[in-house]
């Protein structure tokens, strides 16, 4: 049975929103897209390299798999870990309105969304892995189906653009499972989910 694992990048203030490049996503207005690329150094990538060295197949929201089909298809340097991967490996893409996704491999999700990620889980060897997905990644949080958390904390406060963690999500406890900070000061931490949070009084 596969490990479902989430890969979040973060700003200080929590946003996730468009890490990668200004086009990348400006909804809701957001003209900060791009803000993880100063911060790409040898250990930065020896992070990404081996996290997609374990993936088994990919999950992804309707978002994310967008700006990811838009981009990766066109990578075909078999020599890049992340293409490789991504273009080899199955993908499944949780929509209600994608009916037929161009990228090869990839399935919809647009049922019971627990109910198909743990029959996902169940069949997969390897990871399933979540990269970026915000919205998605809450929702699987909330619903206690994520087992690892990797969370990029990026030495920067963005002040607008969508937030990992809101208003209204589900109590929920991690422990912490390791972690380093990159040379260029990106906090890589790992989280395994711990139930709920236990509380007391000093």
């Amino acid at each position: 049975m596969g490990k479902l694992v989430s890969t979040v990048f973060v700003s200080l203030d929590g946003v996730y929103q468009a890490p990668g490049g200004p086009e990348e996503d400006t909804s809701g207005g957001f003209g900060q897209g791009g803000w993880t690329f100063p911060y790409a150094d040898d250990d930065f990538g020896g992070f990404v390299g081996e996290s997609f060295g374990r993936a088994g197949v990919f999950l992804l929201g309707r978002h994310t798999y967008d700006i990811f089909a838009g981009y990766w298809p066109k990578v075909t340097d078999p020599g890049n870990p992340v293409a490789a991967k991504l273009n080899a490996l199955p993908k499944y893409v949780v929509s209600a309105t994608v009916a037929n996704p161009g990228w090869a491999g990839t399935t919809v999700l647009s049922g019971d969304l627990a109910k198909e990620v743990r029959t996902l889980k169940e069949r997969t060897e390897g990871e399933v892995q979540i990269h970026g997905s915000g919205a998605l990644v809450r929702s699987l949080v909330n619903l206690g189906l994520i087992d690892t958390l990797h969370l990029l904390t990026f030495p920067v406060v963005l002040g607008e653009g969508r937030r990992l963690f809101v208003e209204g999500a589900v109590p929920t406890r991690f422990r912490h499972a390791g972690g380093t900070v990159t040379g260029k000061g990106v906090s890589i931490q790992s989280y395994d989910l711990d139930g709920r949070p236990e509380y007391g009084s000093f």
